[in-house]
């Protein structure tokens, strides 16, 4: 681990995971009106919160002020995921883990911003919230600025002057099987939509030997924009191999240009 074994007092090399199946079966039983199994959800997933917290141990915060804040998020997930969706609980988890922190974050930060922009960041990032929990999906700036009556512009300028600089290389979360989900994992394409683009490359060739399942992978993530959990969706297979195939398939196209 790269940070300390106890935090909180809790012993991080000995914190429970839950598989999906516990974890849906607990969360029906929560729903239903238990709150023993509220409590077994928030434990089984601290090493969840954990693995959240660590990527911002380079910030010099202190870390157990970070994983507290983290269950807070964690808790929030519990109360508003909904069962009758079909999304991982892990996936709905860790943006709303992350966006407690960064809120937290933002809320100690010694760099001054003014009150009016700060309050239509956080007005935007409330509606934001809001609607993650009830879609499932996060919202649209039109959709945010619509809500709160306000140019999509200045929303855009007030949640950048909020926002701290993240690499595309990020890791966010580890399902412990050494395959990591990176920041860019989770980034719509909205630019490279333009199907020239493989021309323009010079790798025609190189596509034609994918798969056909290869090939409809990389053609929905980069000329159609989608997340590779909407790809993943549309095929019918997980976002975890989705994710593998189409890092494979890249690493294919490099090595034949």
């Amino acid at each position: 681990m790269h940070c300390k074994v106890e935090i909180c007092g809790v012993n991080t090399a000995k914190l429970k995971v839950l598989s999906n199946a516990q974890t849906t079966e607990l969360l029906q039983r929560f729903h239903n009106g238990s709150k023993t199994a509220r409590n077994e959800l928030i434990t089984g997933n601290l090493r969840l919160v954990l693995s959240v917290v660590q990527k911002f141990s380079n910030r010099g915060e202190n870390m157990d002020d970070l994983f507290q804040v983290g269950c807070l998020g964690l808790m929030k997930a519990i109360d508003r995921f909904d069962l009758t969706l079909q999304v991982q609980f892990s996936t709905y988890a860790v943006p709303m883990i992350i966006g407690e922190i960064r809120r937290y974050l933002r809320d100690n930060s010694s760099i001054r911003i003014s009150r009016s922009l700060r309050d239509n960041a956080y007005k935007a990032l409330a509606v934001k919230e809001k609607y993650l929990s009830e879609n499932q999906r996060e919202p649209s700036m039109d959709e945010i600025a619509k809500s709160i009556g306000l140019p999509r512009e200045e929303v855009v300028f007030a949640l950048d002057a909020i926002s701290d600089p993240v690499s595309l290389y990020e890791p966010v979360f580890s399902d412990g099987n050494g395959e990591p989900l990176y920041v860019m994992d989770q980034v719509r394409d909205t630019k490279n939509t333009d199907e020239s683009w493989l021309e323009r490359l010079s790798i025609n060739d190189a596509v034609k030997k994918l798969s056909p399942r290869d090939r409809k992978i990389l053609s929905l993530r980069f000329y159609n924009g989608k997340t590779q959990m909407e790809v993943a969706r549309e095929i019918g297979i997980s976002q975890a191999q989705v994710s593998r195939l189409e890092k494979t398939a890249l690493e294919k196209i490099k090595q034949e240009i």
